[in-house]
């Protein structure tokens, strides 16, 4: 074993066993409890047979909806040049940081009782179709403005040159080069959608809920932990399928290379200009307007903001504040340590991806079965925290590294320079703004954990997202109230959040409309 191996060892001693105890083992734990308990006849079911049903339908439509909107609005930015157009891409980046509990307070704000528009959409697919086209849109935007920005301006130049109209042109020449980006981005859709709870528990009511809800009700309200296993085994093998297809897609963009660019243009005509404010407008209205909508109902609420200082308030408040900051602590530990150890490693760059193959209700599920005895423990709780997190900061600090030139280490080496010498002088001050970044994440995940906590929590474990939800389910409008107005405190977290990511130096590759952000529900 050479000498330089040994460190990379040590290092990679924590994460991995960090995986092995909080990952690998409670999802084989839960294979084999949903392989032991799996019964055919449990799809004979009607119920549930709808409960899959739509789940993979909700699934499908959300993503045909984002292909069928982000392609023509991915184009648009892709193209023309108009002022504010950085600073829009980089609000593209909003969503991700958003909780879950705010977007759905937003959609309610708008088509639930009392909405704004009017139009009570409570107890229709469409609420949860919107939510899911308020996160994902822009994963798919971002990704299809990446793959028409590849586009080579001398073939598109050829084929117009060869008598393609411009449409034409568009489907022999620009639609293959964006096609595996957005394909890319659509695989990411369809796990958010399949294995997210926070919408779907929120926004889809009785009829529209999903597995994820079936699964959380079957253990948290029944206690029949055999269908809920069967059903969290139909979810893992799902999502593992499209994760695989994900990352066959996501390894081919590896190689892809900008060659001779397009430039962008002003939208001088009239029918530019139309198009251009169209799809800003669309824009606005999908990933924009229901944030709008949380704040006009939140600063519009009727109860007194004082109100929200309550003790059961005061308790949520200050327990996400400390679970922010310990997730952030140990997120920050183990994706510098994991990411430091890589090099070259394939295995140990493809294990940063393992906590995004499962859901959050998998993951919480399968500790419950696998550490009964600690399942009122706080250090549970926040080791699942973590899980859900490091990778954020992993992945960015990867990023990062493989960005170093490694020249510059080899100079200080050949000056004298031992190895904790070098890693402090030239590794550690480049490594440092994709670092923030990265705990900016880890901080946005914790801060918006939602589906974990209500399967771990206890009562004085209490956070903003679960006092959301259980204002929420509360008769009388006061709680109404009180929930918008603690999603007005809760997006205000994520907005600070949102611009520590970009002040640490904006969005790099990694988060990327191609790259794997991920919301936690």
């Amino acid at each position: 074993m050479k000498p330089s191996a040994v460190p990379r060892l040590i290092l990679a001693g924590l994460p991995l066993s960090f995986l092995f105890l909080l990952a690998v083992a409670p999802l084989a734990r839960l294979l084999a409890e949903g392989g032991l308990q799996f019964n055919p006849a449990l799809l004979a079911d009607d119920y549930l047979r709808w409960r899959l049903l739509w789940s993979l339908i909700q699934a499908a439509a959300s993503c045909l909806l984002c292909l069928a909107l982000g392609v023509p609005l991915a184009w648009v930015l892709a193209r023309y040049r108009f002022a504010g157009r950085a600073l829009l891409l980089r609000l593209l980046m909003l969503p991700f940081v958003m909780p879950t509990l705010v977007a759905a307070m937003g959609v309610l704000a708008l088509f639930g009782p009392r909405g704004v528009f009017g139009v009570d959409l409570q107890d229709t697919p469409w609420l949860l179709l919107y939510g899911n086209l308020f996160f994902n849109l822009p994963l798919v935007v971002r990704a299809g403005c990446d793959g028409f920005s590849l586009v080579p301006a001398s073939r598109l130049a050829a084929a117009r040159t060869l008598g393609a109209t411009r449409w034409r042109a568009f489907w022999r020449v620009e639609w293959p080069a964006a096609l595996p980006w957005l394909l890319s981005s659509l695989c990411l859709v369809f796990l958010y959608c399949f294995s997210g709870l926070g919408l779907a528990l929120v926004l889809g009511g009785q009829r529209y809920a999903t597995l994820e809800v079936e699964i959380y009700t079957l253990v948290a309200y029944e206690l029949n932990l055999a269908d809920a296993g069967a059903l969290a085994l139909l979810v893992l093998l799902t999502c593992g399928g499209i994760a695989a297809v994900y990352a066959a897609l996501a390894r081919r963009l590896a190689t892809a290379a900008k060659v001779e660019p397009l430039p962008l243009r002003a939208a001088e005509s009239v029918g530019e200009r139309v198009t251009l404010g169209a799809a800003l407008s669309m824009l606005l209205l999908c990933s924009g307007l229901p944030l709008l909508a949380v704040l006009w109902r939140g600063l519009g609420a009727e109860s007194s903001w004082l109100a929200l200082w309550d003790e059961e308030s005061r308790l949520a408040l200050w327990n996400s504040a400390r679970f922010t900051g310990m997730t952030v602590l140990a997120a920050g530990a183990l994706g510098l340590a994991h990411a430091l150890a890589c090099g070259r490693s394939l295995a140990l760059r493809a294990s940063i991806f393992l906590p995004f193959v499962a859901s959050p209700v998998c993951v919480a599920f399968g500790l419950l079965l696998l550490y009964p005895q600690w399942s009122g423990a706080l250090g549970l709780l926040m080791a699942a925290y973590a899980l859900l997190a490091y990778p954020l900061v992993a992945k960015a600090a990867l990023a990062s590294l493989d960005g170093q030139p490694p020249h510059w280490r080899a100079a200080a080496r050949s000056l004298g320079a031992g190895p904790w010498r070098t890693f402090r002088r030239v590794t550690w001050p480049l490594l440092q703004p994709a670092l923030r970044r990265g705990l900016a994440f880890a901080a946005a995940t914790a801060v918006g954990e939602f589906a974990v906590t209500l399967f771990l929590s206890r009562p004085e474990w209490l956070t903003l997202t679960t006092l959301i939800y259980q204002r929420l389910g509360r008769p009388g409008q006061a709680n109404a109230d009180a929930a918008m107005q603690l999603s007005c405190v809760l997006m205000l977290l994520a907005l600070i959040v949102f611009w520590i990511i970009e002040t640490a130096g904006g969005a790099g590759p990694e988060e990327s409309g191609h790259a794997d952000a991920a919301k936690p529900e």
